[in-house]
C-alpha cells in the first residue's frame, strides 16, 4: 500500500491486513479465480500486467498473463507473491520501477481509497499512464461512497471518498479515455460478513440486473490513447 503516518507504515499495514483477512485467504482465493476469468476479456494471455496495491497477491498470482508485476508496501505482499511475480516495494505516487510504454494492463482493486491525498492519486495515475503501452488498459474496482455513505468509513485506513464519476474524471485528466464506467458492480467487501458459495458469484456476474440491487463497488475500465 502507498500510505504514510502511524497507520500507514509497512509494519502497520501488515498488522491491519493480517487481522482483517485472518481465516479468509482460502475463500478469497476462490473468489479471485472467478473474478480473473471475468477480467480476462481485457487481459490477453501474453499481456504484461501490474497489480497496483496488490495486497495479498490473489489477483496477480491467479491471472493468466505473460509477465507479472505487483506493487505494495505491505511486507506480506512480497512473501505471498508467486515466483513469477516481479514485486515493487514502493510508494505508487513516486516514479515506478517500470519502463515507459511496457505494460498492457494496470489493475487495481480496493486500493485507491487508501491513498492519503488526491495529489497522490493523480501522481499514481500519471505513472500508470506513462508505464502503459499505447492502447493499454487501466482497470479499477473500489467502494463507491455514493452507495456507502456511512459504511465507507468503517475501515480505519480509508482516506479518499471516490465514486465512478470522480475517478473517471481523474483518469481523463491523466490522459485516459474511459471506456466503461459502472457505479454498481460487486457487493462491498469480502473481509466482513458471510462467505457465500462461489457459484453464487458466477451467477451474480452473469446477471447485471443484480448489480443494481447489490452492487456497492464501482468498475472502471480506461484506455491509454493509441
Amino acid at each position: 500500500m502507498t500510505l504514510r503516518g502511524t497507520t500507514e507504515s509497512p509494519a502497520a499495514l501488515q498488522q491491519i491486513y493480517q487481522a482483517r483477512f485472518a481465516g479468509k485467504s482460502a475463500y478469497r482465493q476462490k473468489v479471485w479465480v472467478i473474478l480473473c476469468s471475468y477480467f480476462s476479456a481485457w487481459i490477453p494471455s501474453n499481456a504484461s500486467v501490474l497489480d497496483l496495491g496488490c495486497g495479498w497477491c490473489e489477483f496477480i498470482n491467479t491471472v493468466s498473463c505473460g509477465q507479472k508485476f505487483a506493487m505494495d508496501l505491505n511486507p506480506d505482499a512480497e512473501r505471498l507473491a508467486g515466483p513469477q511475480v516481479h514485486m515493487l516495494r514502493q510508494d505508487c505516487s513516486e516514479s515506478w520501477g517500470v519502463a515507459s510504454d511496457t505494460l498492457d494492463v494496470v489493475f487495481t482493486s480496493n486500493f485507491l481509497e487508501h491513498l492519503p491525498t488526491k495529489d497522490r492519486l493523480e501522481k499514481a495515475l500519471l505513472e500508470a499512464q506513462r508505464a502503459l503501452k499505447p492502447g493499454g488498459w487501466f482497470i479499477a474496482m473500489g467502494p463507491n461512497i455514493r452507495y456507502l455513505p456511512g459504511a465507507y468509513w468503517d475501515f480505519f485506513d480509508h482516506y479518499l471518498p471516490l465514486t465512478e464519476l470522480s475517478l473517471s474524471e481523474a483518469l481523463r485528466n491523466s490522459g485516459f479515455t474511459v471506456e466503461l464506467s459502472r457505479g454498481r458492480f460487486l457487493p462491498y467487501t469480502m473481509s466482513r460478513g458471510r462467505q457465500y458459495p462461489t457459484w453464487l458469484l458466477r451467477l451474480y456476474l452473469s446477471m447485471p440486473i443484480l448489480w443494481r440491487l447489490f452492487g456497492k463497488q464501482f468498475l472502471i475500465v480506461a484506455r491509454k490513447a493509441i
